[in-house]
């Protein structure tokens, strides 16, 4: 399938919902694949795959490195084959040089596949509270990082980070639905006395109050609203990083039967055999795997 009207609506619905995904294209195919140049294919953060890009055995392979690029952010060539050079083990990569991966795939029938997975990933939402100095110099400085500023209004539920920087203005309501909300980053402009008194008056957990950092922003000596927005923006960035180092890596497991790494999804194959869960690239390896037992 070619990235046709159904797909690219499909890609301009996951964008506006700010919705993650790996955008899978076929470059090169030498027969007998059964992928052709121009498919394509999404793959979620779930490992559901909408499209095409080969057959199941090269689906379970696109899947698995899909989520890492994912995770990653990182944009990777593919390059899949029966006994792909550099791939010591079924399924498993050899290094990445010049920003392509070959991978060995002893499901496939022949051919090979070059695939271009391409990591889309919304752009951080960073909501600012207040209209102050501060405030404007951070919606002023936030759109060069990239990010999806929203000022001055109510928080959004799935935002990225949640600046207050209304010098006590409407405070307690923004922090206490950030912090409630698990937000990864809550900041509130003050000084440390009056910061510290505005969190200890807010109805929320002590775990919840933990989540507000105040005084917003890293110390780098900071004088004018400028200044001060690049140390909150420095420690945006840096709660974020470490939040993404923090995810854990896709959920996966070896095939029993060919020896592949395949990415656990809700559409995985698997058998249950001697009180243990067995997952497969394909049905065929399930099928095998099976008859054998």
């Amino acid at each position: 399938m070619s990235a046709g009207p159904a797909l690219e609506q499909r890609i301009a619905e996951l964008t506006q919902r700010h919705v993650p995904f790996v955008k899978a294209t076929v470059v090169r195919a030498r027969r007998p694949a059964s992928a052709h140049p121009g498919d394509t294919a999404l793959v979620l953060a779930d490992g559901s795959i909408e499209g095409f890009v080969g057959g199941v055995c090269a689906e379970a392979t696109v899947r698995v490195q899909a989520l890492r690029t994912l995770r990653s952010g990182e944009s990777l060539l593919l390059r899949i084959s029966p006994g792909s050079p550099g791939a010591d083990d079924p399924g498993e990569p050899g290094e990445i040089e010049d920003g392509a991966l070959a991978v060995a795939n002893p499901c496939l029938s022949g051919g090979e596949l070059e695939i271009f997975l391409e990591p889309l990933r919304p752009a951080p939402r960073v909501a600012v509270v207040g209209d102050t100095p501060i405030a404007r110099a951070l919606l002023a400085f936030g759109p060069a990082l990239g990010y999806d500023i929203t000022p001055d209004g109510e928080v959004v539920q799935d935002a990225d980070a949640v600046v207050v920087a209304s010098h006590g203005w409407d405070e307690a309501p923004a922090l206490t639905v950030a912090a409630r909300a698990g937000i990864p980053y809550v900041g509130l402009v003050a000084s440390p006395k009056r910061g510290a008194a505005v969190v200890a008056d807010l109805d929320l957990t002590r775990e919840e109050r933990a989540r507000i950092r105040t005084p917003a922003g890293v110390w780098i000596g900071a004088r004018t609203p400028g200044e001060v927005a690049v140390s909150i923006l420095a420690e945006v960035i840096a709660s974020l990083r470490a939040a993404t180092v923090a995810e854990p890596e896709p959920r996966s497991a070896v095939d029993p039967v060919c020896g592949m790494t395949v990415a656990i999804a809700a559409d995985t194959p698997y058998a249950d055999a001697g009180g243990e869960r067995h997952w497969f690239c394909c049905p065929a390896c399930r099928d095998r795997y099976a008859e054998a037992g």
